[in-house]
């Protein structure tokens, strides 16, 4: 066996879940499959994987070879790309993340298009509001709004959009309708958890560009919860405008502060490691949200 192929295999166990599953996808038994890891762990000389009758489990190396294999094996796929290029087409399992407002309002009514479109590609996404590491957790495409911090890694800017700050009619027929930015010092402003950028709102004052910080009774760590909390007269919010455009259009709710607000371009990104940048899969799925983004 060559070293590509054992680290295949490797890779394919994990994503499976089990060496039986492993061996129906590569076409082996489950046997040469347990064979085939034990020569790769003797060559190693470590334990990639600790093996009981219901599951199996990483080890510490186990975890740094995976890192390691997959991206090994996307570097190999990309150069077999780049001398059979046209011949073939995106294939493959493509793993994105995203938050939990930008997958329900924009990425997920896609998809069905997306597979029409590339039949040999699968999915695995995973969603979160959380800050997620694109290479410890072995994701093929990170997909954020607002800025990035790691400029090792590679980012294409795909749409952009603007934040908006609004609340539920009942919440102002409770509370009043702030009237200018520092009214909103007696007001529930919802933010989220862990993100302290989200809590300083910038205005336009007679005295300049002032951004307050701005404090409530509830914060959550999912941007749809936000959204839910303010339907639901809580407080007041200020998130990107995709979220809310529609509770807005049909009058669940209100923007305010318009002629004050500063409302700053909301960059959303494509973020890719180096070398998973060139899988056509990737290429394809970026490709794919740009095309859409202009009528967003």
């Amino acid at each position: 066996m060559s070293q590509p192929t054992d680290m295949a295999a490797f890779v394919r166990i994990v994503e499976t879940g089990g060496l039986a599953p492993a061996a129906r996808d590569l076409g082996l038994t489950p046997s040469a499959m347990s064979k085939q890891l034990a020569r790769l762990e003797a060559r190693l000389g470590v334990r990639l994987l600790t093996r009981t009758t219901r599951r199996i489990a990483l080890t510490p190396e186990g975890e740094t070879y995976l890192a390691r294999a997959r991206d090994i094996l996307a570097l190999i796929e990309a150069a077999e790309q780049d001398v059979t290029a046209g011949r073939g087409r995106p294939r493959g399992l493509l793993r994105v993340n995203t938050g939990t407002a930008f997958a329900r309002h924009r990425l997920i009514p896609l998809l069905p298009e997306f597979f029409v479109r590339h039949p040999d590609v699968t999915l695995d996404l995973s969603v979160t509001d959380r800050r997620v590491d694109l290479v410890s957790e072995q994701l093929d495409i990170l997909l954020r709004t607002g800025p990035l911090g790691d400029s090792s890694l590679l980012a294409r800017k795909i749409a952009e959009g603007r934040r908006v700050i609004c609340a539920a009619p009942a919440y102002l027929a409770r509370r009043g309708r702030p009237a200018a930015p520092e009214a909103l010092a007696a007001h529930d402003c919802l933010v989220l958890r862990g993100q302290a950028r989200l809590t300083a709102w910038p205005f336009r004052t007679a005295a300049g560009l002032q951004t307050l910080t701005v404090h409530g009774t509830a914060t959550t760590d999912s941007a749809e919860a936000l959204r839910d909390m303010a339907l639901v007269g809580l407080g007041i919010i200020r998130v990107s405008g995709f979220i809310v455009a529609r509770d807005i259009a049909e009058g669940r709710l209100v923007p305010l502060l318009e002629d004050a607000h500063v409302s700053e371009e909301v960059p959303v990104w494509a973020v890719t490691a180096p070398g998973r940048h060139r899988l056509p899969r990737v290429q394809a799925f970026v490709e794919f949200l740009v095309r859409h983004a202009a009528a967003w």
